[in-house]
């Protein structure tokens, strides 16, 4: 048995559990096969929330409001929670989930393409303390620009998904043809983050992988 897999099972052993009620949240997302952060990324965020405790989160990506709803456990109740979805199904559900879950006056869902919105709220000078992005992989870096002039001097940056099950690490001949164009971006997207003089930026094992950055300048 190599290494990694006895840290995988260490890992699971330890069984991160959810804030009460959202286990049943978790289940119902993973059964109507709606992507939602894993358990590794759930553990990471709650801890670096309960760290920062910052004023206001931009959520790119709500999905059911999984994460929000997860992430406002974490944070003071004055924290301002902003989420962005586009898919009428999702943000049906995400509705739903924030009366459920008694977090309607937490959380403020955003309609609409999120280049779309970014833009809007980017224009409007507003500022995040803490951007979570876990939305259309291929689309991060056009995200970026608006992303950036929205986070203020230490504000962090988090973005999920970036080593794609190992897949950016690969040439991008051996990756599906189909995939190649989600590939190329997302490793320009790291690039970005990695060589910005704006940012300083981590790549983390966590989940299917995350960048941390922090707004330097």
């Amino acid at each position: 048995m190599i290494i990694d897999e006895r840290l995988s099972i260490f890992i699971d052993a330890l069984e991160w559990k959810l804030p009460e009620g959202l286990d049943q949240l978790e289940e119902q997302a993973l059964k109507d096969q709606v992507p939602i952060i894993r358990r590794p990324m759930q553990s990471y965020l709650g801890f670096m929330l309960g760290l920062l405790k910052p004023a206001s989160i931009l959520e790119i990506g709500a999905a059911v409001g999984f994460s929000s709803i997860l992430m406002s456990e974490y944070v003071p109740e004055e924290t301002t929670i902003t989420t962005i979805e586009k898919v009428p199904a999702r943000i049906k559900a995400a509705k739903e989930n924030f009366k459920r879950y008694g977090k309607t006056d937490r959380i403020c869902l955003l309609e609409g393409d999120a280049a779309d919105v970014l833009a809007e709220l980017s224009a409007q000078g507003n500022q995040y303390e803490f951007i979570f992005m876990d939305a259309a992989k291929g689309q991060y870096l056009n995200f970026l620009p608006n992303i950036l002039k929205m986070l203020p001097e230490n504000g962090m940056l988090i973005t999920d998904n970036v080593l794609q099950d190992g897949d950016v690490i690969q040439s991008r001949y051996a990756i599906n043809r189909r995939d190649r164009t989600i590939h190329g971006r997302m490793r320009e997207y790291l690039y970005q983050l990695t060589h910005s003089e704006e940012l300083d930026t981590v790549i983390l094992p966590v989940g299917d992988g995350i960048t941390v950055s922090r707004r330097i300048k």
